[in-house]
């Protein structure tokens, strides 16, 4: 399948999937087991597309070199840092099904979408693996699922919890606190 189909499908079966989520959070308050699945389907969708838009042959790995090491650790720790994160949180949550109150300690006073920035660092190590401008865009499709995800989310949130989550906000960045990020 050509890489710009692969990279087409991807974005418009996200696009449906979080217009859903907005519906559910309009209309329940969380998302449903159905959509929640489906979001989670989406993410695993584009890492499933990394083996069309990346050489993603273990064969082809430059082991001795100094980007591997620096690939692993981004890996490594993005993903134990989405574990943590999760665990934290706990999963209903971090997903969407649970709605009690709104989260700001832990990870959560330094970034409001941990598990999106940390699973970024890990998707950004795989694709040091494989340097290439595919692995360019698979970094960019990733980043463009999960910015409009996360503005589907804001918009609940905002929703829900009104001035306090405005209030968060102003203090939190929305992934890491780098000028011009909030």
């Amino acid at each position: 399948m050509n890489r710009v189909w692969v990279t087409a499908l991807v974005l418009i079966v996200g696009a449906l999937v979080f217009r859903r989520a907005g519906q559910d959070y309009a209309r329940y308050g969380k998302l449903t087991k159905a959509t929640s699945t489906l979001q989670v389907l989406v993410f695993v969708l584009h890492g499933a597309s990394s083996l069309l838009l990346l050489d993603s042959r273990f064969s082809t790995i430059d082991t001795g070199s100094p980007v591997f090491g620096l690939a692993a650790l981004l890996i490594i720790g993005g993903l134990v840092l989405l574990a943590t994160t999760l665990k934290s949180v706990g999963v209903n949550k971090a997903v969407g099904q649970e709605s009690s109150e709104l989260t700001c300690s832990g990870m959560y006073r330094r970034s409001r979408n941990p598990q999106v920035l940390f699973y970024g660092i890990a998707v950004i190590g795989y694709t040091l693996l494989w340097p290439s401008w595919s692995g360019i865009v698979w970094v960019v499709l990733y980043a463009i699922l999960a910015q409009v995800m996360v503005k589907t989310e804001e918009t609940h949130l905002k929703r829900a919890y009104g001035a306090g989550y405005v209030e968060y906000c102003e203090h939190t960045p929305r992934y890491i606190d780098l000028p011009g990020m909030k």
